[in-house]
C-alpha cells in the first residue's frame, strides 16, 4: 500500500479496530429470537449508536422495524452542498450452526494464521469497521468531504424485510446521491472487486403429511405411505441427473458476461472433496451468479440417533431458490410453490408456507461513482485494477433503494471474500482486507466528492 495520510492514520488505527470488532462480535445478534435472546441484537444495535454518536453522528436512532428487529440510522452533515452518501452494512449474523466445529468460540474474536475468526467478522460486522475506520480516517486528514448517513440493518440474514419495509414507509430518511453497500467482498484476497450483480432469493417451508401418527414400520412399511420418503421424492425432484436446478417452467440458462471464474480456483474456494464432482452445467460464474439455484437448507425428520422402526407420518424441509437478474423472485415463488404441490408423490398431503424472499440486482456500472471507486481501489491495492464480478447471495434492500432511490448510484463492496466462508462455521475476515477496504472508502468519497 503507498504511504499517504488516509493510509497510515488507518493503519494506526487497526489494532482499535480490533478490540471493537471483538466487543461488536461477542453479541449473538441472531435475528431469530426462539434461537438467541431478543437481547443480544439489541446490545449490538446499541454498541453501533453509540459509536456513531462518538464520531459525532446526529439523529442517532434505533428505528424499530416491521419485522420486530432494530436497524441503527445516523447522519453526519458534510461541507454545505456536498452530496450525500449511504453506507449500508449489517449488524445480525448467522447461526453459528456446530460450535463444536468451530476451532475457536463463534463469538469470541481469536487472531489465527494472521486471520481474525469469529461470526459476523466478515459478514457483516466487519462491514460496520469498515465504515468508522474510513470515516476516522478522513476526519483526521481534513474532514469527511460529503454528507454521511449510515444504516446497520438488524435482520438482513433473516430475509424478512423489516429495514425495506421502513425504507419504503419513511423514503426521504435513507435518500443519498451514492449508496455504498459494505456487504459483498473482493473475488480473492488482494483483487480489488465490486459486486455488480446479485441474485435474488425466495424461501419456502414444505411440509408433507401422510398419517394420523407413525405406524410400526414392520407390519406396515411398504403400504404405508411414507411422509419423510414422499418428501425426499419432491426435493429429489428439483435437481436434474448433473445437480442442475430443475423448477418446472423457470429459465435456467442463462450466461455470464465478465470475470471468468476457474474450476480448479472454485473448488479450492468451495473445499470440494477430492474426487466430488461440481455440480451443474456451463460455466461456474454462469451457475453461480446468472442462473438459479435450489438448496435444501433443512429437514425436520427424526434424528439417526434414537430413531425407531416408524413409518414416518410428516415431514418438512426449508427450501431456499436464488434467482438470478431478470427473473422476478415473485414470479420464481409461484413456479417453486406449483412445483412442489404438483411434485408430491402418493397423493400425499403438501403444505407451502412462504418464509423469506428477494428481488435480485444488477448494477450501473457506467455511473461516475464506479470510476470515482476505481481510482480509490487502485490506491488502496497498488497494480491492481478493480475488477466487477457477480454474488450469488441476497442483498434484498439493495432493489428497495434502487426503487426509491432511481437516480441514486449503488456500489457493493466488502469483507466476504472466498477464505471468510461466511454462513459457515470458522469463519473469519482477513484484517489486511479490513484495512485495504477501509483505505479504498475512504478515497472513495474524496473522488466522489470532487466528481
Amino acid at each position: 500500500m503507498s504511504p499517504n495520510p488516509v493510509a497510515e492514520t488507518v493503519a494506526s488505527l487497526m489494532p482499535r479496530a480490533k478490540e471493537e470488532l471483538a466487543a461488536l462480535v461477542a453479541f449473538r445478534s441472531v435475528a431469530d429470537f426462539e434461537q438467541f435472546p431478543r437481547s443480544e441484537s439489541e446490545g449490538a444495535a446499541d454498541w453501533i449508536a453509540t459509536a456513531l454518536r462518538a464520531e459525532g453522528f446526529q439523529d442517532v436512532a434505533l428505528l424499530d422495524t416491521p419485522d420486530g428487529t432494530q436497524s441503527v440510522y445516523g447522519y453526519l452533515p458534510g461541507p454545505e452542498g456536498a452530496k450525500t452518501v449511504l453506507l449500508y452494512a449489517h449488524y445480525d449474523v448467522q447461526p453459528p450452526l456446530d460450535e463444536a466445529g468451530w476451532a475457536t468460540p463463534p463469538f469470541e474474536l481469536t487472531e489465527r494464521d494472521g486471520r481474525w475468526y469469529g461470526r459476523g467478522t466478515a459478514d457483516c460486522k466487519g462491514g460496520v469497521l469498515m465504515h468508522l475506520l474510513a470515516l476516522r480516517a478522513l476526519k483526521a486528514n481534513g474532514g469527511v468531504p460529503v454528507h454521511v448517513k449510515v444504516i446497520a440493518e438488524g435482520s438482513e440474514e433473516q430475509g424478512t424485510g423489516g429495514l425495506e419495509r421502513y425504507a419504503e414507509a419513511h423514503p426521504e430518511l435513507l435518500a443519498a446521491d451514492t449508496v455504498v453497500i459494505g456487504d459483498a467482498g473482493n473475488f480473492r484476497v488482494g483483487l480489488p472487486t465490486v459486486t455488480s450483480t446479485l441474485r435474488g432469493m425466495t424461501m419456502l417451508r414444505v411440509q408433507v403429511d401422510t398419517l394420523e401418527g407413525n405406524l410400526h414400520s414392520g407390519q406396515f412399511g411398504g403400504a404405508a405411505p411414507d411422509a419423510l420418503g414422499a418428501l425426499i421424492r419432491v426435493l429429489d425432484s428439483l435437481r436434474a441427473e448433473d445437480g442442475s436446478t430443475t423448477v418446472d417452467g423457470l429459465v435456467a440458462d442463462s450466461t455470464w458476461e465478465g470475470l471468468v471464474y476457474d474450476e480448479e480456483q472454485f473448488r479450492r474456494d468451495a473445499r470440494v472433496l477430492d474426487g466430488v464432482e461440481l455440480i451443474g452445467s456451463g460455466s461456474v460464474a454462469d451457475r453461480i451468479w446468472a442462473r438459479p439455484a435450489v438448496t435444501v437448507l433443512g429437514i425436520d425428520c427424526p434424528p439417526v440417533v434414537g430413531a425407531t422402526p416408524s413409518v414416518q407420518a410428516g415431514a418438512r424441509a426449508l427450501v431456499s431458490l436464488r434467482v438470478p437478474p431478470g427473473v422476478d423472485a415473485a414470479e420464481a415463488t409461484k413456479l417453486l410453490r406449483a412445483h412442489l404441490e404438483a411434485r408430491t408423490p402418493w397423493g400425499a398431503r403438501v403444505a407451502v408456507e412462504q418464509i423469506g424472499q428477494g428481488q435480485a440486482f444488477r448494477a450501473d456500472t457506467t455511473s461516475p461513482a464506479y470510476q470515482a471507486m476505481a481510482d480509490a481501489m487502485a490506491v488502496a491495492y497498488p497494480g491492481e485494477e478493480m475488477q466487477y464480478a457477480g454474488q450469488g447471495g441476497s442483498i434484498p434492500l439493495c432493489n428497495t433503494l434502487a426503487a426509491l432511490y432511481p437516480d441514486a448510484e449503488i456500489l457493493l463492496i466488502g469483507l466476504s471474500e472466498p477464505e471468510a466462508q461466511i454462513h459457515a462455521v470458522n469463519e473469519s475476515v482477513s484484517p489486511e482486507e479490513l484495512e485495504r477496504l477501509s483505505v479504498a472508502e475512504a478515497h472513495f468519497l474524496l473522488n466522489y466528492a470532487a466528481s
